[in-house]
């Protein structure tokens, strides 16, 4: 009985191994990309929500948000699938008609041809908690984003990443105008 457990935990301890080995050669690997990532921005209009309660004046301001910063990283090699994961920095804000020290914002993120056809297209949402009174900041990470490549001739410049908040008319307009309340509005 002791020699086939003995046995099973050396079989089971080649097999933990061998996963290891995948991941840590997948982390170590050095190969350069076949070709240049995708681009990845917050798209302009988007990049920013601003929810107002009657009217629009400061003092109606509940929540802000605002999409600070867009980084992705990708990887292939030769005809492979593109494989990318995008971090997302984020800074909200507390208005004085905020009602609450927790929001949930709800963002996209779409994968596009650079002629702008959307090819897929992700909601996701994040909570911010402003119990200490501050503004405040997340950084959210999107992963296993797949761009498949009909083969090795095609680079990732082909595409772009964009993210944005997902937004009512209203406010898609006010952004548009050009309108802005700062960030750090805060509340009681």
């Amino acid at each position: 009985m002791s020699r086939v457990f003995t046995g099973l935990m050396a079989l089971a301890g080649v097999a933990m191994l061998a996963g290891c080995d995948t991941i840590l050669r997948d982390a170590l690997d050095t190969r350069q990309n076949a070709g240049p990532c995708p681009s990845a921005a917050s798209l302009y209009e988007s990049a920013r929500v601003v929810k107002l309660e009657d009217g629009e004046n400061f003092g109606n301001i509940t929540y802000t948000g605002e999409i600070t910063d867009v980084r992705l990283f990708c990887r292939y090699v030769s005809d492979a699938p593109l494989e990318a994961q995008l971090e997302l920095d984020f800074a909200f804000g507390k208005g004085p008609n905020a009602s609450d020290n927790q929001h949930v914002y709800t963002y996209w993120v779409a994968v596009t041809r650079r002629n702008g056809n959307v090819l897929a297209k992700e909601r996701f949402a994040t909570q911010a908690d402003f119990s200490d009174g501050k503004v405040d900041a997340v950084t959210e990470t999107v992963s296993r984003i797949t761009i498949p490549r009909a083969d090795e001739s095609i680079s990732g410049a082909n595409f772009e990443i964009l993210v944005g908040f997902e937004l009512t008319e209203e406010q898609l307009q006010f952004n548009r105008d050009g309108k802005r309340f700062r960030l750090d509005a805060q509340g009681g």
